[in-house]
């Protein structure tokens, strides 16, 4: 995005807008009637909806009630891990991390329908016109762009792209409605927890229990997820994440290059709802030393949580190299989370994922 078009408000469809009608200053604050810059600036929200959504809420209150609880706005995902990980985050150094460096993923109403978000370098999407829904490329795919948006999009060289969107086009609202973007009112503890959403079976109901006649269905449909047949190559893996402040006082993160992976390994989080012995799984960029630069051991606990999470792989085709016949998975050792696939450091915490026993060869 070019530097004039993050600040370009000149677009006469918003001019014109029922959002207009407060002008700058009703949403942004400032003072009216200077002709002086800094006089005119001084008190200025940058994002008037970045506390309980601002002046959205004055017309869409539901939403605005809603969107308190969602994952986007409380970044409860960081909070749960970390607190998983020993992060006491009533501890200043820790507190002053966590600020840094986890809360830039909070989304607020304006970082998804009138801006890219903070974390992607902000700016105006369309003229500040407010946009009903997100803007893929713009939004989504701002904070998504690393793993999902290369998956889904087949940017990943030499790994086929998602047939949902390869053949439909389907933007991200088609699966995910908009309840995970505002929230449904529950207050989650991280994007896995709660009913498995979106689900296979809303649009693929005959799958289960083999009723589409496919026999592997029949035999694998509680013991294996479905991605682990139909993803349809490897998936980024990301490592050794580690935050800090430069000279200027200004936080940054760096890791290690990512590396493509596929593998399989033992449900970290089964339930009722997600039954399966297996699904995929892909290295996070963390490592027990992410947050050094503020303390020692901020992490005591660091080994509780995998470091192979759960995987929300999204490069799904109907026929793959693993599901064209029995033995392009069983028996495959390096489709598998072996011990030997981990850093021996992590040994530990990821001994609820690694697989022991490979599926024998039929």
């Amino acid at each position: 995005m070019e530097a004039w078009e993050k600040v370009y408000v000149g677009d006469e469809d918003f001019l014109g807008s029922l959002h207009n009608q407060q002008n700058c200053i009703g949403c942004h604050g400032g003072v009216p009637e200077t002709d002086d810059k800094e006089a005119a600036h001084e008190s200025v929200v940058k994002d008037p909806t970045l506390a309980n959504a601002g002046p959205c809420a004055t017309c869409h209150s539901d939403e605005a009630q809603l969107a308190a609880t969602n994952l986007h706005y409380t970044v409860n995902g960081y909070k749960t891990v970390m607190a998983a990980r020993g992060m006491d985050l009533e501890n200043a150094a820790a507190q002053e991390a966590f600020n840094n460096h986890c809360t830039s993923c909070h989304a607020t109403c304006g970082e998804c329908h009138i801006s890219r978000p903070r974390s992607a370098g902000g700016g105006l999407v369309a003229g500040h016109k407010v946009k009903k829904v997100a803007s893929i490329s713009n939004t989504c795919l701002a904070c998504h762009g690393g793993r999902v948006g290369p998956e889904y999009q087949g940017k990943n060289e030499g790994v086929q792209g998602d047939v949902h969107w390869l053949k439909g086009g389907m933007p991200c609202i088609e699966c995910h409605p908009v309840a995970d973007y505002h929230g449904d009112g529950t207050e989650y503890a991280h994007r896995f927890d709660g009913p498995v959403a979106p689900n296979c079976l809303d649009c693929h109901p005959d799958v289960e229990g083999g009723q589409d006649g496919v026999a592997q269905h029949a035999m694998h449909g509680e013991k294996v997820a479905c991605q682990i047949c139909h993803s349809v190559g490897s998936y980024k893996s990301c490592f050794n994440c580690h935050v800090g402040k430069d000279d200027q006082g200004l936080a940054y993160f760096k890791t290690d290059p990512s590396q493509m992976t596929f593998k399989i390994g033992r449900n970290p989080l089964k339930s009722d709802e997600r039954p399966w012995d297996y699904v995929l799984v892909r290295h996070a960029p963390t490592a027990r030393d992410t947050f050094a630069f503020y303390g020692d051991n901020l992490l005591p606990d660091y080994d509780s949580v995998p470091t192979w999470k759960y995987a929300a792989v999204h490069n799904i085709q109907r026929n793959t190299p693993q599901n064209q016949e029995c033995n392009n998975c069983h028996g495959q050792t390096n489709l598998f989370l072996t011990a030997d696939d981990v850093d021996p450091d992590e040994l530990e915490a990821n001994k609820s994922v690694i697989v022991i026993e490979i599926p024998a060869a039929q």
